[in-house]
């Protein structure tokens, strides 16, 4: 089984990307998703992330603790330790989660799954991977998009930015890049064309004659 891992950096598409893969029932296993998971009622991030910050601790109508992921980013935008304390929690649990995902995805026999991660370069997280797949789109695309979201300053936009390895630095760093400044059914294509490239099975080396005999 092939695991392709997918990033890009905000405002990229890479959402779309991976909702693309799923319509092709190709499994995705998004990271984003598991971190709210982990912090959301009944979640196992919440009671050590409480732990750290009292602050973000809230409760639902049925009484039950869980992390208010907006006063969380409050309490760590921009202060480089809490976010780092913060991710040392989360990391281990999220790369369990997409673990325990790979093996039952392996055991359903399927060919290729897709790990979605937004700091994939950023975490190590390409040594857990076979391959992978960077969504990009040109600056001005990327910023336009991103500044279109509600509640978005160009302050925001600049610090999320400046916490991702650059553009330039990921597509040098691929094994497949996808861009997605053209339309659906394009950038559908292009996912495609990788994939049945990524299935097709690798020729074995000839062994070469030695001296003329066989």
């Amino acid at each position: 089984m092939i695991v392709l891992g997918v990033t890009g950096s905000i405002g990229m598409g890479k959402s779309t990307v991976s909702k693309m893969f799923m319509e092709m029932d190709i499994p995705v296993h998004d990271a984003d998703a598991a971190v709210h998971k982990l912090l959301a009622a009944d979640g196992a991030g919440v009671a050590p992330v409480a732990a750290l910050f009292p602050a973000a601790l809230a409760q639902d109508a049925a009484g039950k603790d869980y992390i208010d992921r907006a006063a969380l980013g409050k309490i760590v935008f921009a202060d480089a330790e809490k976010k780092k304390a913060l991710e040392q929690i989360l990391h281990p649990m999220v790369q369990q989660d997409s673990a325990a995902f790979r093996a039952e995805m392996e055991q359903q026999g399927h060919k290729i799954i897709v790990f979605d991660i937004p700091l994939l370069f950023e975490t190590g997280g390409e040594t857990r991977v076979d391959a992978v797949l960077v969504v990009t789109a040109p600056a001005d695309v990327q910023k336009a998009r991103v500044m279109a979201r509600p509640g978005m300053t160009e302050e925001r936009f600049n610090y999320v930015l400046s916490q991702q390895t650059p553009d330039a630095e990921k597509r040098a760093r691929a094994d497949y890049i996808v861009t997605t400044d053209i339309s659906l059914d394009d950038t559908r294509e292009q996912l495609k064309k990788i994939v049945d490239k990524i299935l097709v099975p690798q020729k074995p080396r000839a062994t070469p004659p030695t001296n003329g005999r066989h």
